[in-house]
């Protein structure tokens, strides 16, 4: 890693002390649930981006493959036929930090050497079994997202995510992965019923006692009660992210950056108002 990816990299980490980080989606993707194909031609993704940071956003997240659900996996050498281009251009024009969304460690490694300094694993290390020691040998920032399989609406999702997480850290700390570098996700909507995904939202705050930043990406889920047109979904995604906001998360997942950066500004604003004010008061 450069000086200058170091440099984007720590900046984002300390960012996650003083939140909120407002992380815009840019899927280039034909696929994707909300926006597929809108951003799939390189001049249409590096505008958005550029969009994005005019917005407000602090870090963009380059994604190649879509994660809805039934979606079809796609090759590696599809994957980075999509996000190369686009990652080339980005790392060179945006002053802002570049995540790269993806399982493989092929394409998180590409990303990182086109200047990627977070790497968010929706399957938190353990699809790729060579993704612990590519991220690692990157040196970049890390997302570890809980995930399944299938949905079961027999388990207990919270002791899950528990066990889940329990064997990520582990294969992050074998591989020598620092924890500071380190962000978990719930990962809501991804292998849960709508009662585990409430479920693992109420967990939020705890999750958070963990010590590591969370990262929470709701934006537009099904789970919000909308199965109509985005547009529908943006009231109710300010809201959940900024009930997440209360339970301690740092970072939001966003594909509507202009309103969350105003909601969660305002929300940080005031928390940090009525904070200061019982501190006065006692």
């Amino acid at each position: 890693m450069d000086d200058i990816a170091r440099a984007r990299r720590d900046a984002f980490l300390r960012k996650l002390a003083s939140p909120p980080a407002v992380m815009g989606i840019l899927n280039v993707t034909p696929d994707s649930f909300s926006d597929g194909g809108r951003f799939a031609g390189i001049e249409a993704a590096v505008a958005q981006a550029h969009a994005m940071v005019a917005a407000g956003c602090d870090v963009v997240d380059v994604g190649g493959e879509s994660t809805r659900p039934d979606a079809v996996p796609v090759s590696a050498a599809d994957e980075g036929a999509r996000i190369e281009p686009v990652l080339a251009r980005l790392a060179s024009e945006l002053a802002v930090p570049i995540s790269i969304d993806t399982y493989k460690a092929a394409i998180a490694a590409r990303a990182a050497a086109l200047g990627a300094v977070i790497v968010n694993d929706v399957w938190g290390l353990q699809k790729d079994p060579a993704m612990a020691e590519t991220v690692a040998a990157a040196q970049t920032a890390l997302v570890i997202m809980h995930n399944r399989t299938e949905k079961d609406a027999a388990i207990d999702i919270v002791a899950d995510m528990e066990r889940y997480f329990d064997r990520s850290l582990a294969l992050a700390a074998k591989a020598g992965i620092p924890e500071q570098r380190i962000v978990l996700d719930p990962g809501i909507g991804f292998g849960k019923t709508s009662r585990q995904n409430g479920a693992a939202f109420a967990h939020i705050a705890k999750l958070k006692a963990r010590g590591f930043p969370i990262l929470v990406g709701v934006s537009r889920k099904r789970f919000l009660g909308s199965d109509g047109p985005p547009v529908d979904t943006l009231a109710g995604t300010i809201a959940a992210n900024l009930a997440a906001a209360a339970a301690g998360a740092s970072i939001f997942r966003v594909h509507d950056v202009a309103e969350h950066v105003a909601a969660l500004k305002t929300f940080f604003a005031l928390s940090d108002a009525a904070a200061q004010q019982i501190q006065t008061s006692s």
